[in-house]
């Protein structure tokens, strides 16, 4: 979120907890990207802000909360308020359950890979309208197109993001007999919380339908061999197509990433390793 709009969405936070007969006098900063995620304090409940137009937060809310009802790991909604939307000021707030960090805080691959197999399995049971993945993946090659929003990435560089993402897309796209259904559409270990609880996945404005091999591809190497079932060749695929799309994100003259053009380079090294590695077969 913008410097300039830091101050006044935890306002809008704070105000609508508020309102809510939540006891609120202070609001830590968990997270800062493309939206704001605060701990209120004294109520300990958990808010995610965003600017109103840039928002999907009923869908998230909607899907969260159907989920957790069928038993799934995700983290859950403010029980002492109605489970909604709430906007004020230019944003929307959301209120969320605020769960204490346990330790250790290591995942073991194997929880991981059971944790995401439960996701998925409620998933499957969802009927919701979500995009399909190759939406992002075309979404990337239009933002590549885009030099204005890419100024720093060298002209070798954005030939070879596109690249991948168009063939790579084909291939996986094209590719027949693929169960697809709704992902979550980012489980990388960001958005998993481990807890008193046990593990829960959060933030789900970015599912997507698609093969669940496009959901490992954000998880670490090891977690996927624990997960059953899987089509080994699709994830490498998907792994690469992975790499491409969050790449091209940290060219973004406005991304907010710490560190976020040195992460864009080494992506970029680890993408034409895995190309030289794989070669032609990259291509179906």
């Amino acid at each position: 979120m913008q410097v300039s709009e830091v101050s006044r969405a935890m306002a809008a936070a704070k105000s609508i907890a508020s309102s809510l007969d939540l006891a609120v006098d202070d609001a830590v900063i968990l997270n800062d990207s493309n939206k704001l995620t605060l701990r209120l304090l004294p109520c300990d409940v958990l808010a995610r802000v965003a600017p109103a137009e840039q928002q999907v937060a009923q869908f998230e809310v909607d899907v969260a909360q159907r989920l957790g009802e069928s038993g799934c790991p995700v983290a859950a909604l403010e029980p002492r308020v109605e489970p909604r939307v709430h906007e004020r000021d230019g944003f929307v707030v959301t209120l969320w359950t605020y769960y204490e960090p346990v330790t250790p805080h290591e995942v073991s691959p194997a929880d991981y890979a059971n944790a995401l197999a439960q996701l998925h399995a409620g998933m499957r049971k969802l009927d919701v309208p979500t995009p399909h993945f190759m939406e992002r993946v075309e979404q990337a090659r239009q933002f590549l197109a885009n030099r204005e929003r890419t100024p720093e990435l060298a002209d070798a560089d954005r030939e070879l993001l596109s690249e991948t993402l168009r063939s790579l897309g084909r291939v996986i796209g094209e590719r027949g007999g693929v169960a697809e259904q709704l992902l979550h559409g980012e489980p990388h270990p960001g958005n998993l919380l481990t807890t008193k609880n046990g593990l829960l996945f959060i933030d789900f404005e970015t599912c997507c339908r698609g093969p669940v091999e496009f959901d490992l591809a954000h998880a670490p190497e090891e977690v996927s061999k624990h997960y059953p079932g899987l089509d080994q060749d699709l994830l490498r695929k998907c792994r690469i197509l992975v790499l491409a799309i969050i790449t091209t994100w940290r060219w973004d003259r406005d991304d907010q990433l710490p560190n976020g053009r040195r992460l864009g380079a080494e992506w970029l090294s680890q993408i034409r390793a895995a190309l030289d590695a794989n070669g032609p077969d990259l291509h179906g």
